[in-house]
């Protein structure tokens, strides 16, 4: 009798954990439309790891900005970076390195920005070229 208590109680949590496993909320399970329209990470394997997204938002007033941030892949020491623009307007195709990540002219778009840094401080900054 004891034998069939343990097998039951292993089974039930097996099952617990594949429910858990196959049921884990995503990128479209956030609310605001999220599309993303660039990326870039550099081929650094031996240091930081830098990783920028472009992303389009359609319901900025509902979008789950910081939800969609964490999502990302970090690497510890690493940086990333994910720049939200508003749908139907103009967003860069292509990012780059450095401080200045993509073209000017798309910075009045630009209405929030989400950045995870080295240590893992985790930042959500609205109209940072304002």
């Amino acid at each position: 009798m004891k034998k069939i208590g343990i097998a039951l109680f292993v089974t039930v949590l097996i099952g617990w954990m594949l429910k858990d496993t196959f049921t884990q909320s995503g990128i479209e399970d956030l609310k605001g439309g999220f599309k993303e329209v660039a990326t870039y990470r550099n081929e650094n394997n031996t240091g930081p790891i830098q990783r920028i997204y472009a992303v389009t938002v359609v319901d900025t007033s509902a979008a789950q900005l910081k939800e969609y941030g964490d999502l990302m892949p970090h690497t510890k020491y690493g940086n990333t970076k994910v720049y939200y623009f508003l749908a139907g307007k103009t967003a860069p195709k292509t990012l780059s390195p450095g401080n200045v990540n993509f073209d000017s002219q798309f910075n009045n778009n630009c209405f929030a920005l989400y950045e995870k840094s080295a240590m893992g401080n985790v930042g959500l900054v609205k109209w940072p070229f304002k």
